[in-house]
């Protein structure tokens, strides 16, 4: 358990909890870490996408969560998971015509700490993966952050870090998921839904996933290894 959680609520001035919201995450703060040493092919991952008022990691609101699972090398499409969290005001018109989330359904959201309560028992112990990760990663803390006084200590995985990686020969001028997933013809026609954007990411890891396999990369921190020798590569 993270004895420090209770301060970091105080510091950051997080809203109180009910006792069954501090039940929950309590559950969540004492799972037992992801070993690193699992086995990719047996490993479950969470594979996320977010949506938010806008592409400010700083300022913008975290507007709604999609996520899948992949167990055993397959996506578990019938376990899908999607939240949004309630907004005090709906974003732009620009931006709701990205995402498609109208200003009614944003002002009638789940409550954020139960949204995110939801998403972290969804989430378990399980790595996380996503398409440019870092943007995802930060609008999920700032949004535990703010309402839990949690960050989150999962594991993450980039695929635009990794993919490039294990496919150099197909990486020069791919920089978007859209790059990946027509190259692989994996499609996804609700573009910009949380959900579908996370199954079609979900996708793009089994190849990954099978590729890492081939160049004798069985285990999941020699996978996330790889992605940090690209990510000091591309800094380069």
């Amino acid at each position: 358990m993270n004895w420090l959680a209770p301060l970091a609520r105080l510091l950051h001035k997080a809203p109180p909890l009910s006792a069954e919201q501090s039940a929950l995450l309590l559950a969540f703060q004492t799972l037992a870490p992801c070993p690193a040493d699992t086995l990719l092919a047996s490993q479950r991952f969470v594979v996320v996408d977010v949506e938010s008022t806008g592409l400010n990691v700083f300022s913008d609101k975290l507007i709604s969560i999609g996520a899948v699972g992949v167990e055993q090398q397959t996506v578990q499409l019938g376990q899908s998971f999607e939240t949004m969290l309630r907004q005090d005001a709906p974003s732009s018109n620009d931006n709701i015509l990205i995402h498609g989330i109208g200003g009614t359904a944003q002002a009638t959201g789940q409550n954020p700490p139960d949204a995110l309560l939801s998403f972290l028992a969804y989430l378990g112990n399980a790595p996380l993966v996503a398409y440019h990760a870092s943007f995802d990663r930060t609008m999920i803390n700032r949004a535990t952050q703010s309402y839990l006084g949690i960050t989150l200590q999962n594991t993450w995985v980039d695929l635009a870090l990794v993919a490039p990686a294990l496919f150099p020969e197909s990486a020069s001028g791919r920089r978007a998921l859209d790059d990946w997933t027509a190259l692989f013809h994996i499609e996804n026609p609700n573009r910009h839904n949380a959900v579908a954007d996370a199954c079609a990411t979900a996708q793009l890891l089994l190849v990954v996933l099978a590729q890492a396999g081939a160049q004798g990369i069985p285990q999941l921190h020699e996978l996330v290894r790889l992605e940090k020798d690209q990510r000091w590569l591309s800094r380069g």
